[in-house]
């Protein structure tokens, strides 16, 4: 075999040199730190906007596949392209057995994003089988104290996820680039008299589902010159009742595609029922739809903040 000059052997090895360098990592998920030995070659993520997070890293080859999307929504054109061949494991949370039977070495997912407090699929529950887990920042509300929701919580997974896996100067890049963006958009946004005020409506039609302080709907709204009128609720997702939403007013409402009933139909609803006919939202005909995939945390969230900033400048 021929062998290379010294000055290219040592080009092609440094990459994994300085990889190896890095290990092992320790990053904190929640309320715990994790540490890793070396980069997962076999994660499985849960739920679309986890995958997307995922992909944005360039880690489609370091993963057995994902859970949890078509059990409740479908794959658009973009996710469909960017995940090629990876197999869908579980349409919905995936059980102990479907994370073993893939060999997973690695399982991203949350607090209602793919796992239970309480149950069969836990960090606890994994660790036995040698499967670490990251917990979506968003979702740590279920488990601990945070503070209000912030697009630092999508950053935070980012670069940790960047951390786990060895990529870090591709997730500080990505994260920077996201700063920057926000960062233009905030500065040449006309100025607001006062912030809009939003009310995010998910599903449901006896009690609406929300996004109270603690989930990113909140963090973006305010971004794009807005206030989720239901920010004092102390959850992140949440079912409430509709007299607050009556009672606040909400100058638009933002609703989340996804699911068995419409965008269409949510807004339908709100439209022909005579208990919101004096909303200044339904008088004026202002609503805003967003993808299920915009709505959680994920690589969609700053070019959803700026369609909301243009939408809240609209009279």
């Amino acid at each position: 075999m021929r062998r290379l000059p010294l000055i290219a052997a040592m080009l092609l090895a440094s990459p994994a040199a300085t990889l190896a360098d890095d290990f092992p990592v320790t990053v904190r998920s929640c309320n715990r730190d994790v540490t890793f030995a070396a980069p997962p070659q076999r994660a499985v993520s849960n739920d679309v906007n986890l995958t997307e997070m995922m992909l944005a890293l360039g880690l489609a080859d370091r993963m057995a596949g994902f859970t949890g999307v078509s059990g409740w929504r479908t794959l658009d054109e973009t996710l469909r392209k960017d995940i090629g061949e990876l197999p869908e494991l579980a349409p919905q949370y995936p059980s102990k057995e479907v994370l073993l039977g893939a060999d997973a070495d690695f399982y991203f997912a949350g607090w209602n994003y793919g796992m239970r407090v309480g149950g069969d699929v836990t960090p606890e529950t994994l660790a036995p089988f040698g499967i670490p887990v990251y917990e979506l920042t968003e979702s740590c509300i279920h488990i601990m104290k945070m503070e209000k929701s912030s697009m630092s919580d999508m950053y935070a997974d980012l670069l940790n996820l960047g951390a786990i896996f060895g990529v870090r100067e591709k997730a500080e890049t990505l994260v920077a680039s996201y700063k920057q963006e926000l960062a233009d958009l905030q500065t040449r946004l006309a100025p607001l008299d006062k912030p809009v005020k939003v009310f995010l409506y998910d599903s449901g039609e006896q009690k609406p589902f929300t996004a109270g302080r603690y989930a990113i709907p909140t963090a973006m709204i305010e971004a794009a010159g807005g206030r989720n009128i239901v920010d004092d609720v102390e959850a992140n997702w949440a079912e409430i009742g509709w007299e607050p939403v009556i009672e606040r007013d909400p100058d638009i409402v933002v609703i989340v595609n996804y699911g068995e009933v419409t965008a269409e139909q949510k807004i339908d609803f709100m439209r022909s029922n005579p208990a919101f006919k004096d909303m200044e939202a339904v008088k004026n005909n202002r609503f805003f739809v967003l993808e299920y995939v915009e709505a959680t945390p994920g690589p969609r969230n700053i070019a959803a903040i700026k369609r909301l900033a243009e939408a809240f400048r609209v009279e």
